[in-house]
């Protein structure tokens, strides 16, 4: 559902102002941001979401991810003039608050910075906080773009502070519109530029009208992202895609052979994203719990489907291959990865070590629960032919004594 609502900013004219319920507790929020004369002078359209350790009454410690924002304000934002730059301020929730700010030179524009204010103070957000009250992490950016070219990032960037994850995608900004039309020329970040350009697709081909014959095992690939000179997270796994879109389902395999691999490592989370030359990005996002474990947390994911269309979904609420800080994960079994009702990945040949990785080999794995029914087949069989081997010894020796007997009494 998407709602509009106009209403004034001191200094700024008019906002409207587009709030969207994006997939799986994902929202995107869009401003429109016009001068006095009603000519737009700032737009943006983005997703984003915060995760937040704190410590607790029990002095340990706690992670909570904030993406259901409630009720938006976007009171303070401005188009700017000759003493302020153009910011985009947006307030949620009880306390909650996030704010961009740009600048200009020359030739260039600059988003210069953002701050992002949570209270721990909110009993819902952070019931068992030890701190109470407004804690603001300020990030310094500086990203410059060129004059009237309008930025964007469909890939996740995270920027981490303080104990506290950012999270943004699909992100389009730009200040400084000339004669309040928003530019169509567009300015990627390094993300997006790694990425292939979407594939001609040919209006011969026929879009799918019935449900996929499921297609053979997917090949294992081999991954892996470095920290400097040091491998910091290891993931070989064959991918399978199951995408429902429109009624239309289908499943894809993804080929590693074409398939390239990126992402980053922090001290309570890692990334890893997978692009090729129709998906934009398939982003695996791994954290730390109880800080004694890990688990897949995150799966964000943007690509090309067969009839030219765009298919994009995320979910930061997951818990899937739970394992020891210090192991790897392990399950050669198929597993399922339920991301959405729409999107759900089925993996082979898993084994992932998104932290302490040394020496760039994995270390001692956990096996998933599949994988140990195995070993119960083995034992059952083991402990079967123990019980045949008792057995016959038992009839032996109680025969032998039988015919021992007889001898004696003969």
């Amino acid at each position: 559902m998407v709602c509009f609502r106009l209403f004034p900013v001191p200094g700024s004219g008019l906002v409207l102002v587009c709030l969207v319920l994006g997939a799986v507790q994902s929202y995107a929020l869009e401003l429109n941001l016009t001068d006095s004369g009603k000519a737009t002078c700032l737009y943006a359209k983005w997703q984003m979401n915060f995760t937040v350790r704190y410590e607790t009454t029990n002095k340990t410690y706690k992670t909570v991810t904030i993406s259901d924002r409630g009720t938006v304000t976007y009171n303070g934002s401005i188009c700017g003039d000759d003493q302020n730059g153009p910011k985009i301020a947006v307030q949620f929730g009880p306390g909650f608050s996030w704010i961009a700010n740009f600048s200009k030179a020359a030739s260039t524009y600059s988003i210069d910075s953002i701050s992002f204010s949570y209270n721990t103070g909110d009993n819902t957000t952070f019931p068992d906080a030890e701190d109470k009250g407004i804690i603001t992490v300020d990030e310094l950016l500086a990203i410059k773009i060129p004059l009237n070219d309008l930025f964007r990032c469909n890939s996740l960037s995270t920027l981490e502070k303080n104990d506290v994850v950012q999270n943004y995608w699909d992100v389009l900004v730009q200040a400084f519109v000339q004669n309040g039309t928003v530019s169509t020329n567009e300015f990627l970040c390094d993300e997006d530029k790694t990425s292939t350009v979407a594939p001609t697709i040919h209006t011969t081909v026929p879009s799918p009208t019935t449900t996929p014959t499921p297609k053979e095992k997917p090949e294992a690939g081999t991954y892996s992202v470095n920290n400097g000179n040091d491998t910091c997270l290891l993931a070989t796994m064959g991918l399978q895609l199951n995408i429902t879109q429109d009624k239309v389902a289908s499943v894809i395999n993804i080929n590693p052979n074409t398939t390239h691999s990126t992402g980053s490592c922090r001290s309570h989370t890692a990334l890893l994203r997978l692009n090729s030359s129709t998906i934009k990005y398939l982003d695996f996002v791994f954290a730390v719990k109880n800080e004694n474990r890990f688990y897949l947390k995150e799966v964000n994911v943007s690509m090309y489907l067969v009839n030219g269309s765009v298919f994009s979904i995320a979910n930061n609420n997951l818990s899937y291959w739970d394992a020891p800080l210090g192991s790897s994960y392990m399950c050669n079994k198929e597993q399922t990865v339920s991301v959405s009702g729409a999107f759900q990945i089925n993996t082979f040949d898993l084994r992932v070590q998104p932290f302490n990785v040394t020496q760039g080999k994995y270390s001692t794995a956990q096996d998933c629960s599949a994988d140990d029914d195995n070993f119960l087949v083995p034992i059952a069989v083991g402990a079967a032919l123990a019980g045949v081997l008792i057995l016959v010894l038992l009839a032996y020796f109680i025969g032998l004594k039988r015919h021992h007997a007889g001898y004696e009494q003969f």
